[in-house]
């Protein structure tokens, strides 16, 4: 049980599932909100406080992949899990890359998706451990981690939470072999396919973001990971 309720934030047309679930979340501690479809569930989160969003993919009205890219214009930190009967890996890749931070396949144990729920709480301070930090130089570019900008010539792009959190991971291990596992386990809490391929997604925007300076490179070191290399 939690000292303070977490309030979750249920999407589930398939009302029989719904209530089973929310009463088994109740009675482990949680307060959850069940909408039976996408556009009340959207309803539901911009006039209520949530601490997760459990989003079935498949509903009418509103799928779970379009509440969830509403979710993330209103919220860019609040975790969001996908309930789907979808194992199609584009869909898995889809939900990662518009933010999702775990997948949970039907049919399912209550157990499983339970131990989910409690990975990703577990997660959610790590991203708020550095938020004092400073602001710090990366070859040309000036990175504000704590409001999420990347600044150049006077110019500031924002980029998103967990894009901060990938570039403050490649920062704090500049200049030296990353192991992907040991920074997928960092940032998602664990490791796997999935979650590696996503990664590669975001690796791609570093890229992208930090083109501006030649001298900075991520280098895929094969088999192991990266190297972000930045001038001393």
């Amino acid at each position: 049980m939690y000292k303070n309720k977490i309030n979750i934030l249920l999407a589930e047309d398939d009302l029989t599932l719904g209530v089973l679930l929310a009463d088994y979340l109740e009675t482990e501690g949680f307060s959850v909100k069940l909408c039976k479809d996408g556009l009340l569930a959207l309803k539901a989160f911009q006039t209520n406080i949530f601490d997760l969003c459990l989003l079935d993919v498949m509903m009418p009205n509103m799928d779970g992949f379009s509440l969830a890219k509403a979710i993330r214009t209103k919220d860019k930190t609040i975790p969001i899990i996908f309930i789907t009967a979808k194992s199609l890996k584009e869909d898995k890749l889809k939900g990662y890359d518009l933010g999702a931070d775990d997948y949970i396949t039907k049919p399912f144990d209550e157990e499983e998706l339970l131990w989910k729920i409690k990975a990703v709480i577990r997660r959610i301070p790590t991203s708020k451990k550095d938020i004092n930090q400073p602001i710090v130089s990366i070859g040309k570019y000036r990175f504000d981690y704590n409001n999420q900008s990347l600044i150049i010539n006077h110019q500031s792009a924002r980029i998103t939470e967990k894009e901060s959190d990938i570039l403050n991971y490649l920062y704090k291990h500049k200049n030296q072999v990353i192991k992907r596992e040991e920074m997928l386990e960092a940032l998602w809490g664990e490791n796997n396919y999935f979650l590696g391929r996503s990664l590669d997604v975001f690796i791609s925007k570093m890229r992208k973001y930090l083109k501006e300076d030649s001298s900075i490179t991520i280098e895929n070191v094969f088999g192991v990971g990266f190297i972000f290399n930045i001038p001393q």
